[in-house]
């Protein structure tokens, strides 16, 4: 199989590096197709692969007693798995899976670490994706926290679509309670508000995003941050 190009990869993260930092990962990239609700980083196991996104993205989710919620997506912009490695840990108790699928390109842990403790200048980008990981935790905790359900979901459906090719989302009400922390119930009269509204078309397993600026403006600064300090830390690297 062909090793992957810097000028043909999709994902952003990719494109940042330098030639000589891509190099170093290059030889060992390989390029998997993946299926909604795959497994690739399970809780509390060590992380043997990463993953960066070309098409499609994944979700990082927590749970407990309580149930399950999400705390993290990841797209083309970014790589899944790196952060507990890059904090000097082994594992992480969050899981990882496929949320829409396409394709990524996997890396072993062993050759990652390899690359990062040859180039100070991969390690600081990828530490600067963490520091984007970590604000976008923080502000999904705080719009969880403060804004009703319509504006969680109008923000959670501009992240997905940040990630897609086109408008079409695929998932159940029932699994999208548990993406935005809520009931069934809640997560269906959310869907059927902003429908009401002609902002999305929702259809049985899925849903169409039909005026992403309403969107926005529903979703007003609760949408954003993360999002702007992506491309200050990495597009303006």
């Amino acid at each position: 199989m062909s090793q992957p190009q810097q000028s043909t990869v999709r994902n952003r993260l990719l494109k940042t590096l330098s030639p000589s930092d891509f190099a170093l990962l290059q030889p060992h990239l390989e390029l998997i197709a993946t299926e909604l609700r795959q497994p690739l980083i399970k809780p509390n196991e060590p992380v043997k692969q990463l993953f960066f996104p070309e098409v499609g993205f994944s979700s990082i989710t927590t749970r407990g007693s309580g149930g399950k919620v999400e705390i993290g997506i990841v797209g083309r912009e970014g790589l899944l798995g790196a952060i507990p490695l890059l904090l000097g840990a082994d594992r992480t108790p969050h899981d990882h899976f496929v949320q829409s699928p396409g394709e990524m390109l996997a890396i072993t842990t062993e050759a990652l670490c390899g690359a990062v403790n040859e180039s100070a200048s991969l390690h600081k980008l990828l530490l600067r994706f963490t520091q984007v990981q970590h604000v976008q935790t923080g502000q999904t905790a705080f719009v969880n926290a403060r804004y009703q359900i319509e504006v969680r979901l109008a923000r959670w459906l501009l992240m997905c679509h940040d990630r897609l090719d086109g408008d079409e989302l695929r998932l159940t009400h029932e699994f999208l309670a548990t993406m935005l922390g809520t009931q069934r119930t809640s997560a269906t009269l959310a869907v059927q508000a902003l429908e009401g509204h002609r902002l999305i078309k929702a259809q049985r397993g899925r849903i169409t995003i039909l005026n992403r600026k309403a969107l926005e403006d529903l979703a007003d600064d609760g949408y954003g941050l993360p999002e702007a300090e992506y491309a200050r830390l990495i597009e303006g690297a």
